[in-house]
């Protein structure tokens, strides 16, 4: 027997092109990463607003033996500063302001005159209490409540 020229073996089938599976799972990594840091970012920005509109009680008190004081005080409203000015207090002296807004909170600052004296100063936010105390001629003291 001869054999006959130009025979082969058979031509195998075509092979199925294989798909890359990385691609599709890092877009779904991308996208869950992506999710997450709108939802982290939304609900950031839900509890500054929430914050923001929050309402404080802000109490200003100075006691003390002093006779000639003057006191001068500042609160944040909605993020502007409003200030106010009392000569000649007799102490003791106390104030009640409401504020809200994202800066809350206030400062005293309560000056002794030329007699001089002791006086103690507190700024209370929200149960909150900040003191300073001075004496002597025209001594200072300042509290900051925020």
């Amino acid at each position: 027997m001869t054999q006959q020229q130009g025979w082969s073996a058979p031509v195998p089938p075509p092979q199925r092109k294989k798909r890359r599976k990385w691609p599709w799972v890092l877009l779904v990594l991308a996208l869950l990463l992506a999710g997450g840091c709108a939802a982290l970012f939304v609900g950031v920005v839900h509890e500054v607003d929430k914050e923001s509109k929050r309402e404080v009680t802000v109490r200003y008190e100075v006691t003390g033996d002093a006779k000639d004081v003057t006191v001068t005080y500042s609160v944040y409203r909605d993020g502007d500063l409003s200030q106010n000015q009392v000569s000649g207090v007799d102490l003791p002296w106390r104030k009640t302001e409401k504020t809200k807004g994202f800066v809350k909170g206030g400062t005293l600052v309560a000056t002794l005159g030329a007699s001089g004296g002791t006086l103690r100063c507190e700024v209370t936010v929200d149960g909150s209490a900040h003191t300073a105390r001075a004496s002597g001629p025209f001594a200072s003291a300042t509290c900051d409540g925020f």
